[in-house]
Formats: C-alpha cells, structure tokens, sequence
C-alpha cells in the first residue's frame, strides 16, 4: 500500500509545543487547557464494535452508556431536568442510533434524554393549550393517586418506578428545559465565540452552548454527537476532512474557554474524540481528490480538558507511521477507570447485580488510572 503523507501544515502551540493541525487552529488557542492522548486503542476495528467499547466498555451491543453509568453512580443533582442529555445532530443519529445513550441493563431511568437539533428540541414538552394551567394540574394530582395505587400492589416494579419518575420530571420541566435551551438569554459575544454566526459552525455551536447552559443547571453527564459517520473518510479526505473539522473546531475550543471563564473547568470534564483513527495509507486510490483512509483503531488522538486532567500536556505516541501506539498506550477501558476516579468512584466497586453477577463498566477489565495525565494533589 501506499503511504499517504498529511496534506495539511501542523504547528506547535503553547508553553509545551503542543502540535496540532492547522485544521482545527481553535482547539490550538486552548492548547494549555488540554490533555492531548495519542496513544489511544480499542483494538476492534468496526465502527459499532468500536464505539461500543469507547462508550459502554464493552462490543456486546445494549450494554449501559458511559452516561448512563455516570447517571447511576453519582445520582441527579437536580429534580428538574435530567441527570443524562444526548443532543443529536441535525444530518442523521450517529452510528449505533439510539443505543449510544442506552441504559442497558440497568434502570430505565438511568437512560439518556434526546434533545434534538431543532425545535421542538425535546418532544411533548409542551401541554396542549387546553390543559394549561390549572387542567394539567389537576389531571396529573390525580394520575399520580392512580400511579401509587398501582405501585403499592406491585412491590419491586423498578421499570414502573421509573416511568413514574420520569413522567414527574417530565412535568416539572415544562419549565426548566424550556428556560436551559432558551439561548435568547445569551449575549450576542457569546454566540459570536461559539460560532452561531456561521451558518458552517451554528448548530454545532449552539449545541455546545446548550450543553454549558445543562451542566450549569445540575446536568451530570452530556454528549453532543455529530452526524452518522461524519469523520469515516474512506475517500475525498482532502475536501471532507477539512469541512468535518471546521463544523467542530470553534464550538468545541468555546466550550473548554467559556467554562474556563465561569470557573467551572475545574470540576467539569470535556471529552473531545470518537472511536477510532485513520490508517497511514491510501484507500481508494484513483486520483489526489479521491484517496481517503480506512479505519484504524490501534492508535488513535483524542483530547480532554478540565475536571483534574492536566493542561497543556500530551501522552503517548505511536510508531513512525501513525499506525499503532507503542508508548503509553492507553485502552477504553484505562481511560474509563481514570474518568471514574476523578468523579470519586471505584471502578471495581461500582456495580450493578444482574442475573446473580456483579457487572460494571470495566467488567473484567483490568483498566489503570492513567495517573501521568492528572494533575497532581
């Protein structure tokens, strides 16, 4: 095969010389904020199988999401809006659709939210204007006597619970939801640095806004997704690669500076990637315009910033040809041990019994704290 050299410049920002491309010069103006992972491996080399690993620990399909086990482990801060928000691309769901936010085997409730790109961004919220007001009111007083009654003679129900719970805070955030994606409240400044006055940056933009707006209001764990296989460049990387990385590069340099600038980078962790690399060589070679990569999953980058990660450092490495990582490699199931320490939880000790068996996010899996990465104290 034929090796494919980058086609873009890279240059070297910050006080460390963190080198990026010059794709994504955004993300290069938050460089000291960011943990730069290089060395990054599933192992398994399919899109559902990968983002499986990356996103459940597993590639058995319907296990529970990250957020969901997060949702699980830490509890709600907040009773009117949900613990875990997936916010869906405009174009198409993502590869694997709705099991990228599945609660698995555990409790319902602990299932992500969609909140969609467009109005209405979350379905249903609204009542009809016949039940406005005092109607409503009355008609879920009486709902839920009926809902209790009903749950008293089924003791042990969780899936019932849970709808019940659910249908609660749905009620209550016929307010908060509406006023949390309300972005008329933010000041021009604010969506100019997020990119909203770009028709090429202004969904994904205002999406990460909304997202600072839900971890404001007590939002444990949210995800904004691109479209379906948006960065699967098998061919025509020299045009898709460079429309991919402008859609997300100032939105998601924004996010890291404005939590920054609120204070709240520190307790907050922002995770920038997906579930695999490009090979160093070419596929679909009939011409410059069309050659493009194909999957790669034995060393790949991904990037966090804040809630304890070091900034303005890089780990790991692969070998002379981007191909596999041979330093500091670190596994999904490394980074999912790290990411539940620094929230405070055992990854061996936060389990869920199904079927007479302990399982957990890490399963089996001898994941490590990457401890090189944090900060320390």
């Amino acid at each position: 095969s034929k090796i494919l050299a980058s086609p873009w410049k890279w240059r070297r920002y910050g006080e460390a010389g963190m080198e990026l491309s010059e794709l994504i010069p955004h993300m290069g103006s938050i460089a000291a904020d960011i943990t730069l992972i290089r060395s990054m491996r599933t192992g398994v080399n399919n899109h559902g199988q990968s983002i499986r690993a990356m996103n459940t620990g597993t590639t058995v399909a319907m296990q529970p999401s990250l957020g969901s086990w997060f949702s699980y482990g830490l509890g709600s801060a907040t009773d009117s809006l949900p613990s875990y928000l997936a916010l869906i691309d405009p174009g198409q769901l993502p590869v694997e659709g709705v099991a990228n936010w599945n609660n698995g085997y555990l409790p319902s409730v602990f299932q992500g939210t969609v909140m969609r790109p467009t109005e209405p961004r979350i379905l249903n919220l609204t009542p009809p204007k016949r039940l406005v007001g005092k109607p409503q009111q009355q008609l879920l007083r009486y709902l839920e006597r009926l809902n209790q009654q009903h749950l008293t003679n089924k003791p042990g129900e969780r899936d019932y619970q849970a709808r019940i719970n659910m249908y609660q805070l749905a009620a209550r955030m016929q307010t908060s939801a509406v006023e949390a994606m309300d972005l008329s409240q933010e000041t021009a400044a604010t969506k100019k640095h997020y990119g909203m006055d770009d028709p090429v940056t202004n969904d994904f933009g205002a999406r990460c806004l909304i997202a600072r707006r839900l971890v404001e209001r007590g939002v444990r764990f949210v995800q904004v997704f691109t479209q379906n296989q948006f960065w699967d460049h098998h061919g025509r990387i020299r045009t898709s690669l460079p429309a991919a990385c402008k859609k997300v590069d100032k939105p998601s340099a924004a996010l890291v500076s404005d939590l920054k600038r609120r204070g709240m980078l520190d307790e907050t962790i922002v995770h920038w990637g997906g579930e695999m690399g490009r090979l160093p060589v070419i596929q679909n070679d009939t011409g410059a315009n069309n050659v493009g990569r194909d999957h790669n999953t034995k060393g790949f980058s991904m990037w966090v910033a804040g809630g304890g990660f070091r900034g303005g450092a890089t780990y790991g490495a692969t070998d002379d040809f981007g191909h596999k990582a041979i330093e500091n490699v670190v596994h999904h199931f490394d980074y999912h041990a790290t990411l539940l320490h620094l929230f405070g939880l055992d990854p061996q000790r936060l389990t869920y019994l199904r079927n007479g068996r302990e399982q957990s996010l890490l399963d089996g899996q001898d994941g490590r704290v990457v401890h090189e990465i944090l900060k320390r104290g």
